[in-house]
């Protein structure tokens, strides 16, 4: 489920937003003050953030600039100001859209769908994922059923992300070696047999199942 951040000092247009929101299936978390939605920023992700501008506490523009430093959250402002300059003001700080007040829910609704659309083909760019496991190349971290692989390394996320990438094809040690580490392959093959058993190490630290197969006398693959 999309969970959105509604942040909305308003009460009443803060839980029509919400009731809206959930008729459609998301899931919605509440903040009425900039300073409550920057904890709330700091402990969870979500899909979407819905933000007013005039907020009591921190500003909205400081928690844009706050939702910008961590990543790219699709943010649609909410804002009474509709000149022209103020609207793409907001779009270079970092505002994906913006919706005037008053507003008719459903082009708010319309909105939300096309920026969750947007969002999730760049997150189909930067992620690759097989049977539970997930890369992710924006953070370089891989994740196994949502349990992190502890400590990777370059070299070892590079091999996963290559084998991921094509999963039915059997690489060489060759192939293996001059992708991950960007050099001529020498024949040397210490270096590699060595990451490939630490990747399945941490492999087993946090998951039964077993990703990488030794096709003997060729090289690895992901295991079918």
């Amino acid at each position: 489920m999309n969970e959105i951040l509604i942040v909305e000092d308003d009460i009443h247009i803060n839980a029509l937003l919400k009731e809206a929101l959930q008729k459609e299936g998301y899931g919605c978390t509440q903040a009425f003050s900039g300073t409550e939605a920057r904890l709330l920023l700091t402990m969870n992700r979500y899909a979407l953030v819905l933000l007013d501008l005039m907020l009591p506490g921190i500003s909205g523009e400081d928690v844009l600039q706050e939702i910008r430093r961590q990543g790219q959250t699709p943010v649609i402002v909410l804002t009474a100001k509709d000149t022209i300059d103020v609207k793409v003001e907001f779009l270079k700080k970092g505002a994906d859209d913006y919706v005037t007040k008053p507003f008719d829910i459903k082009e708010v609704l319309a909105r939300i769908e096309v920026q969750l659309r947007k969002s999730t083909k760049e997150i189909q760019k930067t992620k690759i994922s097989y049977q539970g496991m997930v890369l992710d190349k924006d953070t370089h971290q891989v994740f196994i059923d949502e349990r992190e692989l502890p400590k990777i390394t370059k070299q070892e996320f590079s091999i996963l992300e290559l084998l991921l990438k094509h999963p039915k094809k059997v690489f060489s040690k060759e192939e293996i070696f001059e992708y991950a580490w960007e050099e001529v392959y020498m024949g040397e093959t210490k270096t590699l047999d060595v990451h490939i058993s630490n990747m399945r190490k941490k492999i087993k630290e946090v998951s039964d199942k077993e990703y990488i197969e030794t096709v003997w006398g060729i090289g690895f693959r992901l295991h079918p």
